[in-house]
């Protein structure tokens, strides 16, 4: 989190990390098809040729809570794997991290090479992930041959990172797991006395104020796998 006294600014940056054609892009722009007219961003996009993400999106969002301007970047990172340079670069300064799996099992190794990335690029710029915030989101629930709900259940109830499913060009689950993330990591800077001190607002009120500016629903029934809301 970065706190500017003079513009009376707080900036948050959110990255979603994950395989090549995961559906990082297409959760930055369904997101930004849900926000409210009024606060809905410009995406910035830098393509490939080939439709590909060749090094980033950025979707800028802006909350105004009294006199303090809070401002969360969500940045995407390109899932080629030469490109793991660009990935640590956008990796430093993280608050909160988006894993972006593809659920088809076609799509196995990938995930979990991924994942092995996402791992030592934070270890490349002095982070753990361990200690970041973190979410997983299981994209592509529509696509054919995907991995069981039981499967993702179970792979769930081995962590304590939220596990969610979607289906980011239907808009499914891509809010959910925008709100689940905004959720730990407030909570993470509430722990750390980072947010009251700084926003002098609660996580739930902040969350519930992010969401409500922005037009996002804030349930997550149907979307998180492994817990009563599921």
């Amino acid at each position: 989190m970065q706190v500017d006294f003079r513009s009376r600014e707080v900036t948050l940056k959110l990255v979603y990390y994950g395989p090549s054609q995961s559906g990082k892009s297409s959760n930055l722009r369904a997101l930004q098809d849900r926000v409210a007219a009024s606060h809905r961003p410009r995406l910035i996009t830098l393509d490939a040729n080939d439709d590909r993400t060749l090094f980033l999106d950025l979707l800028p969002l802006s909350i105004e809570l009294g006199e303090v301007t809070l401002r969360i970047n969500l940045y995407t990172v390109p899932g080629k794997a030469e490109l793991s340079a660009t990935r640590r670069l956008v990796l430093r300064g993280v608050d909160g991290v988006v894993f972006v799996a593809d659920s088809r099992n076609s799509a196995t190794r990938s995930n979990a090479e991924s994942f092995v990335d996402l791992k030592q690029n934070l270890r490349d710029i002095g982070r753990a992930l361990k200690d970041l915030p973190l979410v997983i989101q299981f994209n592509k629930r529509d696509a054919f041959d995907v991995r069981s709900d039981e499967e993702l259940c179970a792979l769930a109830q081995r962590g304590s990172e939220p596990v969610l499913r979607a289906v980011a060009p239907r808009g499914e689950g891509v809010c959910e797991t925008f709100t689940t993330l905004l959720e730990v990591v407030f909570a993470r800077l509430d722990a750390a006395g980072e947010l009251s001190r700084t926003l002098r607002l609660s996580p739930t009120q902040l969350l519930e104020l992010v969401s409500k500016t922005l037009a996002l629903p804030s349930a997550i029934a149907g979307a998180r796998i492994g817990d009563a809301r599921s």
